[in-house]
Order: C-alpha cells, then sequence, then structure tokens
C-alpha cells in the first residue's frame, strides 16, 4: 500500500520504512482489522484508594478557540516542540526538526503505524430528505450488519433508510437501520455487497474530529491526517504525535543512530468519548486492538539493556507499550485489546520519553501525559504554551516530555 504523504512514494522506502521489519504475520487488510478477533485483554484494575489527583477538574483548562489548529503547517517538522524535563521542572520552546539534536544515539523511538480509514459517513434520511452524518464503528462478521454511530440530532428509527452519497454528493449506497444497540450506536444493513475496506474507499470521507472545521474535510485532508509510516487499517482518528515527521526527519534520524520501530495500536470510536464521571476511578475505558511484534520487543528490551532510552511518539504507541510491560515486566510479542486507563499515579514499565501534542480539556490523554511527567508540571506547560500561542490538538505543535 502506498504512502499519502507529499514527497515520499512505494518506491522511496530508505527513509520511511527504514526501521518497519516484516510485518506479514501479524498485518493483514482492512477486512480483518475492522472486525478483529481479540485472543487477549488487558484491564488494569483502578487504584484501592481514591487518588489524590483523580478529581476530574483537575484536569480543565481554558483554551481560546483561536489556538485550535484548523489546518496542518505545509511543513510538518516546522511545528513547534516544547520540551518538558520532568527532572528539572524546566521548560525549553524548540520546533520538531530540531528533534535529531534532542536524542541520543541508540535511543529507540516506537512509532503507530496504524492508518486512518474514510470511516465517515455523509447522506439523507432517505423518508424525510434530512441531512445525515455517521462514523462507521466495524463490522460484525457472523452478522454482516455494519455498527455505526450516529452524528446527527433525531433518533432514526428501526426500518428507516439512509442514502449514503459519494464525495460528489452523488447516492451511492443505502443502509438500512435493523436495531437500535445500547451503546446507542445502530445496526444497519448496506445495500451492496462487499467488504467495508471497498465501500469505504468509494464514499467514505476523512473522519476529522469536530474541533476541526466542524469535522469538515478538504482534499488536503487525506494526505495530511495521515502519518507518513501509516501502513495497517483500522483506525477512525489519526495517532496525531507521528503527523509531525517527514522522510527527511526520519532520515536524519537513522543518521544520528537513533533505532525506530513500529506498533499498532487502532484508535476506536472512544477516542471521541469524554469523560463522564466526576473522578477519574470511575471512568470506564474504552478497548481498542493493539499489536506488537516479539521482533519489536526484543529489539526495545535490548535498547533499554544497553543503555538506550525507549522515546514513545504518541500516547496510542506508549498504551500498546505499557499494556504489554504490565502484564508481562518487560516487552513480549502481543495481539489484544487493551483499555488500559493511564492516569495518576502510575509507574511506567515500559517508556522514558514520550512525544505527543497537546490535549483536549479534561481528556484521558491530558491525564495521560499528566501521569508521565506529573499532573502540576503539565498544567504548568499548558499554561505556557497558551501564553506562547503553540497551536493546540491533532494538527497542532508538539510536546517532547524528557
Amino acid at each position: 500500500m502506498g504512502l499519502c504523504a507529499t514527497g515520499s512514494s512505494p518506491d522511496d522506502d530508505s527513509s520511511v520504512l527504514f526501521f518497519l521489519e516484516t510485518k506479514q504475520s501479524r498485518r493483514a487488510g482492512l477486512r480483518q482489522n475492522l472486525a478483529r478477533a481479540a485472543p487477549q485483554r488487558s484491564q488494569r484494575k483502578p487504584p484501592a484508594k481514591p487518588s489524590p489527583v483523580s478529581e476530574l477538574d483537575l484536569y480543565d483548562y481554558q483554551l481560546p478557540r483561536e489556538l485550535i489548529a484548523q489546518h496542518p503547517l505545509s511543513q510538518r517538522a516546522d511545528a513547534r516542540l516544547m520540551v518538558v524535563d520532568r527532572r528539572s521542572g524546566s521548560i525549553e520552546h524548540h520546533y520538531v526538526r530540531d528533534l535529531p539534536s534532542l536524542v541520543d544515539p541508540n535511543d529507540a523511538m516506537v512509532f503507530n503505524d496504524s492508518r486512518v480509514i474514510p470511516a465517515r459517513l455523509v447522506g439523507l434520511r432517505t423518508q424525510t430528505g434530512g441531512r445525515w452524518q455517521g462514523l462507521f464503528v466495524r463490522k460484525d462478521n457472523e452478522t454482516g450488519l455494519w455498527e455505526i454511530l450516529s452524528r446527527t440530532r433525531g433518533k432514526l428509527k428501526v426500518g428507516e433508510q439512509i442514502t449514503l452519497e459519494d464525495r460528489d454528493a452523488r447516492p451511492v449506497e443505502t443502509l438500512e437501520v435493523i436495531a437500535r444497540l445500547p451503546d446507542g450506536h445502530l445496526a444497519v444493513r448496506p445495500g451492496s455487497d462487499g467488504e467495508p475496506a471497498e465501500l469505504l474507499e468509494r464514499f467514505g470521507r476523512v473522519p476529522l474530529p469536530p474541533y476541526i472545521r466542524e469535522g469538515q474535510m478538504v482534499d488536503d485532508d487525506v494526505k495530511t491526517y495521515q502519518t507518513v509510516f501509516a501502513r495497517d487499517p483500522g483506525s477512525i482518528a489519526a495517532p496525531t504525535a507521528g503527523l509531525h515527521f517527514t522522510p527527511e526527519l526520519l532520515k536524519q534520524l537513522q543518521a544520528k543512530g537513533v533505532q525506530s520501530h513500529a506498533v499498532t495500536l487502532h484508535v476506536g470510536i472512544g477516542t471521541f468519548r469524554p469523560v463522564q464521571t466526576e473522578t477519574l476511578d470511575e471512568h470506564e475505558m474504552h478497548y481498542e486492538w493493539a499489536s506488537i511484534s516479539a521482533e519489536t520487543a526484543e529489539k526495545l528490551n535490548a535498547a533499554r539493556a544497553a543503555g538506550g532510552r525507549v522515546l514513545a511518539v504518541g500516547t496510542t504507541s506508549v498504551r500498546t507499550l505499557e499494556t504489554v510491560a504490565a502484564e508481562n515486566d518487560q516487552l513480549v510479542g502481543w495481539t489484544g485489546m487493551t483499555n488500559l486507563f493511564v492516569r495518576p499515579p502510575y509507574k511506567f514499565g515500559a517508556v522514558d520519553r514520550m512525544l505527543t501534542n497537546f490535549h483536549l480539556p479534561k481528556s484521558t490523554l491530558l491525564m495521560l501525559v499528566s501521569a508521565f511527567a506529573g499532573r502540576e508540571l503539565i498544567m504548568e506547560a499548558y499554561a505556557a504554551a497558551i501564553a506562547e500561542e503553540y497551536r493546540f490538538f491533532s494538527y497542532g505543535d508538539a510536546m517532547l516530555i524528557i
């Protein structure tokens, strides 16, 4: 599968694929990924005693709307990079292009190679003619039905039909509502035979988060909302920390002697759901499919044993590594479903450094970085980012926590 990034091609793999070991044994096509079996499940029990930093309001902050990035920069590596030192508490301001000077030889970077699928659906309610939007979640292999999330006001009834439109607003497919599911999702039957992979490529759209142009895509989003190393289809949102990397930057990191490896975590519908409990201990984390090869696990263990540090690119890479380490005391080859909720207090077992974007208030992602660097330091860093007018969220700037 070709890359979706300007300046790279399927044949130019010296810079983009230098870190991707052969993964054919663990990487199936989109057909399997959309309804992947879960041979293992990971579940971390909450602390026995309430944490002093478990109140949801402790992770709130006020962000001026103009700081929410609506488009990526034309040059990915020109994004600003805040460097937060956990030991000294210092905060420095750099650019992503400076990253090779901020890491050491023999450090090991870990990327999430999940590829975003065109999961956003647009069409009309056939009976009323009203506009409709939704999100593909998965296919049930036993029944052949699709599970979707309706994102339009108004309750769809069983038996009602939706006429889906392609990117040129032409009617191309129908969905019939078969059942309403307990979590508010819908079970629907598509009018055409075929796998979701094929059908979504015909009429699906980039599933941008609602804070980016109210979820309305432009043509450039097809490329810009995808990392240059995306290979394994299955995510309904991009692992956004990886969006900052270019083939040129990867070459520079390789020349520095930095190892680079890939894991996979398919970002699911839960990434859009806010925490609705007053304390973190009451929150139930969503499940997502994740995988790490035995070869990658062995190399990361060896890097740490030799004095190198594991730098996880993105919270999805962190959750994958920490899920495996928590269950096995070290990294091993693993494939399964994880609902690991990383929040203070948490003892990290696999990650030494982290590169991440700036996250929404009261989000589980903000709680994860707070667990890594300390809540007070992270909130201080966010205040500094607002004062310095950093760009926030998916298309925004980045933070390196050392």
